[in-house]
């Protein structure tokens, strides 16, 4: 270190596993080194620095929530105010979907689902019902498939449109949703995803959206295949990451442009 004239010591070392650095406080007691521990963390879910300020401690941060602070709040406000105005742009079509609904089958305009929000708080998500009433076993839910019998003529359209997800602009005015965020699915999917995809619930450190990263990059739909979820989850943990104001208007606006139409919608 004097030889080369070095002014930095980095210990890179496995997070909670005992280090013996007394030697190197005292052999460089008189010299101007710094001497620095990097914990080492395997599958992390972020590659953001993992060492933080926490009310003025310092502190290791293996697994947090995102701390946005102020940043977020032009989000919560666009979010409420994004959200009332495609209601009222939208009227007429929310009432000719809704009589297409109601005309299409017996039962509900809206179907209610429970999905898990933000810190895994669990609520009721919205959207124009697509299958026929009594389609799903009690405590279990299928995807849909290509040719599923459950989904209505109409309900097929309105899937392969994503106009059945329009009625989550209400879930956005309550403050459950966000307009873009990781897609919440169904609590049976999140039971069954959870142990076989790795970072999985993380996506539910954040409000969950009507849109989102995974989407426009062409993952929306049915996920048959463990590696698809995959797929989703990695879209998910880099919106996570590199979140910004900008990257949610930019998302909105693929989404407008690539239309809401997918080949996985069924």
């Amino acid at each position: 270190m004097r030889a080369q004239n070095l002014r930095e010591i980095w210990i890179i070392n496995p997070p909670f596993q005992p280090i013996s650095v007394e030697h190197l406080f005292e052999t460089f007691r008189n010299d101007f080194v710094n001497i620095r521990v990097l914990p080492v963390l395997e599958g992390s879910p972020s590659t953001e620095s993992v060492v933080g300020i926490y009310r003025g401690v310092p502190v290791l941060n293996v697994m947090v929530t995102p701390e946005r602070g102020w940043d977020i709040l032009p989000k919560e406000i666009f979010d409420r105010i994004f959200a009332l105005f495609v209601f009222l742009a939208i009227s007429p079509v929310l009432l000719a979907v809704s009589v297409a609904v109601k005309l299409s089958s017996p039962g509900p305009i809206l179907f209610r689902q429970y999905r898990k929000g933000m810190n895994g708080d669990v609520f009721s998500i919205y959207k124009f019902r697509t299958m026929y009433q009594g389609a799903d076993k009690p405590g279990t839910v299928a995807q849909a498939r290509k040719g599923d019998a459950r989904v209505t003529r109409v309900g097929r359209f309105l899937r392969s449109t994503s106009l059945d997800e329009l009625p989550q602009f209400l879930n956005v005015l309550k403050g459950e949703m966000s307009v873009v965020g990781p897609r919440p699915h169904a609590v049976e999917h999140d039971e069954y995803y959870k142990d076989l995809v790795q970072h999985y619930m993380f996506r539910y450190r954040i409000k969950p959206g009507i849109t989102g990263w995974a989407q426009v990059n062409g993952y929306r739909g049915e996920t048959a295949e463990i590696e698809k979820m995959e797929a989703r989850v990695r879209f998910d943990m880099h919106y996570i990451q590199y979140w910004t104001f900008w990257m949610d208007m930019k998302i909105i606006a693929l989404t407008i442009v690539k239309g809401f139409v997918g080949k996985s919608a069924y």
